[in-house]
């Protein structure tokens, strides 16, 4: 009994942490509603663990906690998964931007030498990094 009331309270605690926004947490809706049911999910399963083998025979699985172990390995790879492409993408941003600022810096010595024309040129952000344009001072011709 006690652990059911510890097991709620940490399930509680996480439900109302992940759908806060207070901390930093953004997650997309589908996300949130995933992680909403799984979390009623085991809700279930502590407040009816017998509930659950009976579910657990039923899908062809011997006990209720394997059940859940086996939801909780599918959980964790799609959690890696969608850390693994968000991490990819913020590193393919940070080097796009590390690129830009690399050549900005470059092109800004160069005008300050007298190496390059000071004529703007519109430099257009990759394709799904943003819809803004930048301007750059152009190359110089030799």
């Amino acid at each position: 009994m006690i652990v059911q009331i510890v097991l709620l309270a940490a399930v509680l605690a996480a439900l109302v942490m992940f759908v806060r926004r207070r901390h930093g947490v953004h997650m997309q809706a589908g996300k949130r509603v995933g992680l909403i049911a799984f979390a009623a999910l085991n809700v279930y399963a502590v407040l009816q663990p017998d509930r659950l083998t009976e579910v657990a025979n039923r899908l062809g699985v011997g006990r209720g906690t394997d059940l859940v172990l086996y939801l909780l390995v599918v959980a964790f790879i799609f959690g890696m998964l969608n850390f693994y492409l968000r991490f990819r993408e913020i590193d393919r941003r940070f080097t796009e931007l590390t690129r830009t600022l690399a050549i900005r810096e470059a092109e800004i010595v160069n005008a300050e030498r007298h190496l390059t024309a000071t004529r703007p040129v519109a430099v257009t952000v990759p394709a799904g990094a943003d819809d803004r344009v930048a301007t750059a001072p152009t190359r110089p011709t030799l």
